[in-house]
């Protein structure tokens, strides 16, 4: 069994076990994480109370769509079970009769009603509040594996694999498809035919072996994102145009990955640079471990999430409790 099989299988198990207890248990879990919470050092609460008001930009009351389905009434027939498992786990903590409502699969546009969504466009001026982050289809997004290599060891090329399910990424895997500094390419999506800019199938395990790995964002986010900036490799890539839970619209260039030209037409150049300038590329990859460790910690992660559905009850006028939260702390 391959590491991803073994994920999935864990993933799968504990969901069926948490199935096994009753609502009221989760009820009261919440309960006991929202104690646990204040009971955090004002600095730690600060951070937390960033990431969720991150999360959910909502700052106006509303009424949820005609859409909006009672919790209690969730059901997984016809949706995407990976999606399903992240989401009854937050909303079975909350009591049956609350309303909410949701988008599932790769969001790229901004809802017309406040809606809990996995990904949504990078907007600095908040203009996409109406996309309220979750945690959603952690099976595929939050894979990370163990880099037992240190950067110094590793093969001082640019590495990329992925689908050819969108032009850009054809085009940056033509590009640099017989580059010598490169190993890039697309893995055959519904083509009928391999064409030049295909390359085999590359592991995760096997792509950090390169020194720089490459993350090209597809429908929305770039699935490797997360893995990559958890790693020993170097994160090069575009400035990002959708967000997810990982908050990629926050991380800076130069100081959590290495950015590149739209067209990465300076791929070459930063790989040289960076292959003379190793004391630079680890300073990054340290910053970028560093953000990357922000979303290992179950607890933290569960109360982060658990604030951001509160939030959204408030202002939809279906307070549980007098919350506070999200104030300054």
């Amino acid at each position: 069994m391959t590491a991803k099989s073994a994920h999935k299988l864990t993933v799968y198990l504990q969901h069926a076990l948490r199935c096994l207890l009753p609502r009221m248990f989760w009820q009261n879990r919440r309960k006991v994480l929202m104690e646990t919470f204040q009971q955090f050092t004002a600095e730690r609460r600060s951070e937390i109370q960033q990431r969720a008001a991150y999360y959910n930009r909502l700052n106006q009351p509303f009424t949820p769509s005609e859409s909006a389905e009672t919790t209690g009434d969730f059901r997984f027939s016809g949706k995407s079970t990976a999606y399903c498992i992240d989401f009854s786990r937050l909303i079975r903590c909350f009591p049956g009769n609350r309303k909410v409502d949701y988008q599932f699969g790769d969001v790229t546009a901004v809802p017309d009603q406040p809606r809990f969504v996995k990904s949504r466009p990078v907007r600095r001026d908040s203009s996409n509040r109406n996309s309220v982050l979750l945690k959603l289809n952690t099976i595929r997004h939050y894979h990370f594996v163990t880099d037992r290599l240190a950067f110094a060891d590793k093969k001082p090329m640019a590495v990329w694999r992925g689908k050819s399910n969108r032009s850009h990424r054809i085009k940056f895997a033509s590009r640099f498809a017989g580059h010598p500094f490169c190993d890039i390419g697309c893995t055959r999506h519904k083509e009928p035919e391999k064409q030049p800019y295909h390359k085999d199938f590359m592991s995760i395990e096997d792509q950090l072996e390169y020194q720089f790995v490459v993350s090209v964002e597809g429908i929305d986010v770039a699935t490797n994102l997360k893995w990559i900036m958890a790693s020993n490799s170097l994160c090069m890539m575009r400035r990002p145009t959708f967000e997810t839970w990982f908050m990629e619209g926050s991380l800076v260039p130069g100081y959590h990955y290495v950015e590149l030209a739209e067209d990465h037409s300076n791929l070459a150049e930063k790989v040289e640079y960076y292959s003379a300038h190793p004391a630079e590329a680890e300073a990054i990859i340290a910053n970028a471990q560093e953000h990357a460790a922000r979303f290992r910690d179950e607890r933290i992660e569960c109360i982060t999430a658990l604030l951001v559905m509160q939030k959204y009850m408030d202002l939809s006028h279906q307070t549980t409790w007098q919350s506070t939260a999200l104030q300054p702390g």
